[in-house]
């Protein structure tokens, strides 16, 4: 398949370079005479879609000749990459940023950024625009290419610049991205959501789904290989609609296999599945390709056809039941994990019931389970049969039992196996300690040297625990 790169792609790239070379040129004055670089630092909410927007965010700045710090009071530009998904990371967003009224006053030189999803919500730009007039600058998710330009726009003004897309524009390729591991690293494959689940503000945040070229993804998988990645997880918020915007046919199960033959990478991952699109390829492709991990991500978020059919999620428990049957028996030592709402609009203890039959049935090895929160913009936030919130709890922390207590049990007969684990570094409580993943995605931790980080080493488990297991590593 021959490489396309469009010509507006690279007229951005080569304009950013431009701006990025000026600033550059500015910070290094700035060196100069205050005898450090500027320093910046990103704070990111979310999913691994925004810890790679903030990636390559990071990328840019450090050509631009800043240097990163964990410290936000001794930054020169604060960015805060938002999500929307969730209302607790809304609510950490506003209170951060209520928080840095007194840096700006200390630090009238320094910019303050805001960007991501939230920025795509009419009202959240409207609210940050009279509430938090310290901010320099904000955008959202459909223009992060644009940074360096909005940034020296921000460096030259004393007013709030805005600049936010109401709709995606094309796939820009070719940014710079400082990752987060060298170990691991996430590629996205497409960008945006087709699906409008009811509760969900995705759609609207990042727009329709678009697929990347397959021959741009597999040469920056081998890019990366090339600089030491062992693991790499490919992205989108439904991976298995990758394809549908060519004519030619391809599909996530060609790009999987096409992935799978890179010479050098050890690991693939892929996230997130959505149940109504996985198909026997896909699950084929798991069972047949060595380097995919034997690991299925497939949030089924409701156990009861009535939530489903509320949620706008397109399958039944019966399809779900039926495609977790599918892969255990294609793929045998498979671990399932899932995503979970509670407490949506209409619930009733049956609909709880059947969602803990479901979780008994599959026997997950791991569940992101989350109360249901009102997503302004969304039809669901419109629906008048809203739970109380007491109920909710109660009913989040009965589901949580169940999956916990399924999650211990499954781990407990781990003990005394011995697993493939890939070094990720080490503890941050403890230097002595190693930390890596199965190639299931169950967290091991155990005593080692940081001579493995970046390895495959073979652990014996000796002590299960209900979200970890520690082990010693096997010679």
């Amino acid at each position: 398949m021959e490489r396309k790169q469009s010509t507006p792609s690279t007229d951005i790239i080569l304009k950013n370079q431009l701006i990025i070379e000026d600033i550059r040129r500015i910070n290094q004055e700035y060196q100069l005479k205050k005898k450090r670089n500027k320093k910046f630092n990103i704070t990111t909410y979310g999913c691994q879609m925004n810890e790679h927007d903030s990636e390559k965010l990071k990328g840019m700045l450090c050509q631009m000749g800043y240097d990163e710090t964990d410290k936000r009071e001794n930054s020169d530009l604060v960015i805060f990459n938002t999500c929307c998904v969730r209302e607790n990371a809304e609510l950490k967003v506003y209170g951060n940023l209520g928080h840095l009224k007194s840096f700006k006053r200390k630090n009238p030189n320094a910019i303050i950024a805001v960007c991501g999803c939230m920025m795509q919500q009419e009202h959240v730009v409207k609210e940050i625009k009279k509430t938090y007039k310290h901010v320099d600058l904000v955008f959202g998710t459909h223009n992060i290419h644009n940074f360096p330009k909005l940034l020296s726009q921000a460096m030259n003004s004393d007013n709030m610049l805005v600049d936010v897309w109401d709709s995606e524009g094309e796939i820009i390729e070719g940014l710079p991205v400082i990752r987060k591991l060298d170990v691991k690293a996430f590629v996205n494959i497409m960008y945006g959501c087709n699906n409008f689940c009811t509760y969900c503000i995705v759609p609207y945040t990042r727009g329709r789904e678009r697929s990347r070229d397959p021959e741009v993804i597999l040469s920056e998988v081998k890019d990366l290989v090339a600089d030491g990645v062992k693991e790499i997880t490919l992205l989108g918020q439904n991976v298995n609609s990758y394809g549908n915007t060519f004519d030619n046919g391809y599909t996530f199960a060609d790009l999987l296999k096409a992935v799978n033959e890179i010479e050098g990478l050890e690991r693939i991952r892929f996230m997130t599945s959505h149940p109504k699109d996985i198909s026997d390829d896909v699950i084929d492709a798991i069972a047949e390709c060595e380097k995919l991990c034997e690991h299925v991500h497939l949030p089924v978020q409701s156990g009861s056809n009535n939530m489903l059919k509320a949620m706008n999620r397109k399958y039944t428990r019966e399809h779900y039941l039926d495609l977790i049957r599918k892969i255990k028996t294609k793929v045998p030592n498979a671990t399932i994990s899932t995503d979970l709402i509670i407490g949506f609009p209409g619930e009733t203890d049956q609909d709880i019931e059947d969602t803990i039959d479901l979780i008994k049935e599959v026997e997950y090895d791991a569940s992101y389970t989350f109360i249901y929160s009102v997503r302004t913009g969304t039809p669901a936030a419109e629906y008048d049969n809203q739970i109380d919130e007491k109920v909710k709890h109660e009913r989040f922390e009965k589901v949580l039992n169940v999956i916990n207590d399924i999650i211990s049990r499954k781990n407990k007969t781990l003990k005394d196996e011995v697993l493939e684990i890939l070094v990720e570094g080490q503890s941050s409580k403890d230097k002595t300690i190693l930390t890596g993943r199965t190639r299931g995605f169950r967290t091991v931790n155990f005593p080692g040297d940081e001579s493995d980080i970046g390895k495959l080493v073979k652990v014996k488990i000796t002590n299960p625990r209900s979200f970890s297991l520690m082990g010693e590593k096997v010679e």
